[in-house]
This record gives C-alpha cells, structure tokens and sequence, in this order.
C-alpha cells in the first residue's frame, strides 16, 4: 500500500514540477527514496533529503560551468588580437 501512495506522490510530484524547479530533485529523489526505504522503510524522509541534495548539487554545477564559460570568454577576448585603425 505504501509502495503505491509514494509510487503516486513521485508521479505527480514529477508530472506537476517546472523542469527548473526540479533539476536534479527527481534523480536525488528516486536514490534517496531508494535509499531511505533500504535503511529502514524511510522512503519518503530519503526522497526528500535526496531531492534537496539533488538539487543543490545540480545548482552548484550550473554556477561552476558559468564561472568556466566566463572565465573561458575572458581569456579569448583577452587573447583576440587588435587590428590597427585606419587613418
């Protein structure tokens, strides 16, 4: 029984969350889920600490490739070569 109200939940949850909002919460939550029911019939408490951990670690990974790209764009714009005026 249990096994069908979380089976919904996680159906729902994933059927009515923005692809923004939930970046990285549905994979965290399907291990944390995992998990938590594993260790000791959790599996709620283990879908939603893998859900913010899921999401925490796919923010952190989209601010760490923007530092990359910019730092990237700074170095070529650095390097590019200037082209003397005409007089």
């Amino acid at each position: 029984m249990r096994i069908h109200v979380l089976a919904i939940a996680v159906l729902s949850f994933a059927v009515l969350s923005g692809a923004a909002e939930a970046k990285g919460c549905l994979k965290g939550a399907a291990v944390g889920g995992v998990a938590g029911h594993v260790v000791g019939k959790h599996g709620v408490l283990g879908a939603a600490a893998g859900c913010a951990i899921g999401h925490h670690e796919a923010a952190k990974k989209d601010s760490e490739a923007a530092a990359q790209a910019q730092a990237q764009a700074a170095t070529q714009s650095a390097a590019a070569p200037t082209r003397p005026l005409k007089k």
